[in-house]
């Protein structure tokens, strides 16, 4: 038997999958469509600017830093336009377009591409732009509008957790209207019913599983009973479901483990909790997602199965 037919029957690996980075991220794309469709409803054609100029900005950074680092062409794998869609959803409806080009450049060269490219990622680039922006610019990264006003110089309106945490006169939006999304708040966190369908999307793809997005708001829910909070202003108010089903179940900065997805899930509920009831912001979302980042290694080391035959 020749060495080329060896290696087709003995030769690793031995399990085959039709699954491809690109193919996957097409996944996600769709997936994001119904609530980039619905963000350009609420907040007018600027939205629609701030999702181009952040897409531009990710592809174009990405795609000088592989040319000057002589790198492996690998833009069209479609990791850098999940990045910029999703760092756009996380920004303000009426955000400058230069601090969205300088977020998309964060998120692709000092995030992912100097780490190593896709794969090699400690934080979720796009969380991690928004972390930088809002202490850069906390004036611009926290100017909200009611939706339906297309006016560039819309009067800002406070969001649902705002209102709640400091106790505002104003009146909440209904639970329909942050159902739907007619509610201020960014620019693809807004509605609960669209990141929903994308969210069973890839599910039913099974681009991720039940573990972390379950885990995460049934977390914040009960907590939110425990403590006497609104259950549903709580999950569908702010950041949450955006978070759960598109930023903490990232392939390259989330557990690998099933237990670990759902100690990964577990950690980001009470971080989120304990930050819009104890701390000084009204959203968490984004900063307990980048928390559990950095515990990630630790969470698989304890929770990879152990080896066939091994011993203490």
């Amino acid at each position: 038997m020749n060495n080329k037919n060896y290696c087709k029957i003995y030769c690793s690996p031995h399990i085959h999958s039709s699954e491809t980075t690109g193919k996957i991220m097409l996944y996600v794309i769709i997936s994001l469509l119904p609530a980039l469709i619905g963000s350009v409803y609420f907040f007018g054609i600027y939205a629609f600017k701030v999702i181009i100029t952040s897409v531009f900005s990710c592809f174009l950074s990405e795609f000088l830093f592989q040319i000057l680092m002589k790198k492996e062409i690998r833009i069209f794998d479609g990791s850098a336009v999940v990045t910029g869609i999703l760092l756009a959803f996380v920004l303000p409806p009426r955000i400058p377009l230069w601090i969205t080009a300088i977020g998309g450049f964060l998120a692709i060269f000092l995030v992912k591409e100097l780490f190593g490219g896709i794969g090699f990622n400690i934080f979720n680039p796009a969380l991690t732009a928004r972390a930088i922006l809002l202490a850069s610019y906390p004036v611009e990264m926290t100017k909200f509008i009611n939706p339906l006003d297309y006016r560039i110089d819309a009067i800002t309106s406070p969001t649902p957790l705002f209102i709640i945490k400091e106790n505002l006169t104003q009146k909440l939006p209904s639970l329909w209207q942050m159902f739907i999304g007619n509610r201020p708040g960014c620019i693809g966190e807004t509605s609960t019913v669209l990141l929903l369908i994308g969210g069973f999307f890839l599910l039913y793809k099974n681009v991720i599983t039940w573990h972390i997005p379950i885990t995460y708001i049934l977390t914040v829910s009960i907590l939110s009973l425990v403590f006497k909070q609104n259950v549903f202003y709580q999950i569908m108010g702010g950041g949450l479901i955006l978070g759960a089903f598109f930023m903490a179940t990232d392939y390259v900065t989330s557990p690998i483990t099933k237990r670990g997805k759902i100690i990964f899930g577990i950690g980001c509920g009470v971080i989120t909790f304990l930050i819009r009831k104890a701390g000084g912001y009204p959203e968490g979302v984004c900063y307990s997602i980048l928390f559990m980042n950095s515990l990630v290694p630790l969470i698989n080391r304890y929770t990879l199965p152990k080896k066939f035959g091994s011993r203490k």
